[in-house]
């Protein structure tokens, strides 16, 4: 049985479910334009899509401007950006202290190079354990919290995303991968993906008993690979 549980679609800002972010995601789609300057803040708890987000934006704006990513944890002392980038960072409250001031200095030189940057974070910017100058720039930013899905909304999508593959599954599989797959919609999609492969290598329905053994052995594989 083949456990590949990677979402197979790229991050676009086509399959994002938007629900209560159109006007998030209508200000992303600007900054693919190269004559947007703004700055954007997005915040939410883990596996609420921001790193789609961040990734779809990215891909997008590469077609008309330069585009530098990094995640907060890997940023350096050094930014290297040229006129009319576009900075995209994820997790900004992993910025070690060079990256910090490295990030400040590049909010100053916006203005001057033509610069757009799109940050993300785990919490709103006055809760950033960041120094307070840098925590201040972000501060003025345009700040938006990421609405999560209702259970609905990710029934919802799951069902779509279910018809555009071509599997005809009961609801009840929908409410069982729901009450015991994990909380975020790329997950849910991806083992959604493993249970169409798995009926199509067994020659099986895409039933809930199918559901259970390959969310069990998933989670064995899991344990195997936890360190001792």
């Amino acid at each position: 049985m083949l456990l590949d549980l990677r979402p197979e679609q790229p991050p676009t800002l086509n399959n994002f479910v938007i629900a209560a972010n159109s006007e998030l995601v209508q200000r992303l789609r600007s900054l693919g334009d190269a004559r947007s300057f703004e700055a954007l803040y997005l915040w939410g708890p883990q596996a609420c899509g921001k790193s789609h987000l961040l990734a779809a934006t990215a891909e997008l704006a590469r077609r008309k401007r330069p585009v530098v990513t990094l995640r907060g944890a890997e940023t350096g002392a050094e930014l290297t950006l040229s006129p009319g980038s576009l900075l995209v960072i994820d997790d900004v409250q992993q910025l070690a202290a060079e990256a910090q001031v490295a990030l400040f200095r590049a909010f100053n030189a916006a203005r001057f190079l033509g610069l757009a940057l799109l940050l993300a974070g785990t919490e709103p910017p006055l809760r950033l354990e960041l120094r307070e100058d840098l925590r201040t720039r972000i501060g003025q930013t345009l700040i938006y919290e990421i609405q999560s899905l209702s259970e609905e909304q990710k029934a919802s999508a799951l069902l779509r995303h279910a018809l555009e593959r071509g599997m005809l599954i009961d609801s009840s599989v929908l409410q069982y991968l729901l009450r015991h797959g994990r909380r975020d919609l790329s997950s849910l999609m991806a083992l959604l993906d493993s249970l169409d492969r798995a009926s199509l290598e067994q020659k099986r329905p895409p039933t809930v008993p199918l559901l259970r053994e390959l969310m069990q052995t998933s989670l064995a594989l899991d344990k195997d690979l936890d360190p001792p």
